[in-house]
């Protein structure tokens, strides 16, 4: 399985305050765990805004978990665009076209995604 996690799912990872399911994982199950150029951008939105707090260097915390970098190409870009309108958060949007065209399980607490035909993987935090 190849998880490409989610915002949330990424700070409550470097947190230590993933479920027992979803760190077993993360440390375990996943083949591959990637991270979005997307999520980043919008950790860096977020916080600037001061509507989140996250670790300082969100990038050198995802190379040191040794988490795989997802770049956004035009392909992803087209995917989400033509998504329906189930989800209005654009972030929310890139990374589950980018999970369904390179063949991801999106790692979520977001119930919303589930509305989409895309594999999750159910997170909560502890």
């Amino acid at each position: 399985m190849r998880l490409l996690l989610d915002t949330h799912t990424l700070i409550w990872a470097a947190e230590g305050r993933v479920g027992a399911d979803a760190r077993a994982a993360l440390e375990e199950t996943a083949d591959a765990v990637f991270v979005s150029a997307a999520t980043i951008w919008e950790i860096e939105i977020k916080r600037a805004l001061g509507r989140l707090r996250a670790p300082d260097d969100v990038v050198g915390l995802v190379d040191e978990s040794g988490f795989e970098r997802l770049a956004i190409d035009f392909e992803h870009a087209r995917e989400a665009g033509r998504l329906p309108l189930l989800h209005g958060d654009p972030f929310d949007r890139m990374l589950i076209a980018q999970a369904r065209l390179e063949g991801m399980t999106l790692a979520t607490g977001d119930e919303t995604i589930r509305r989409y035909d895309v594999p999750v993987l159910a997170v909560a935090r502890t």
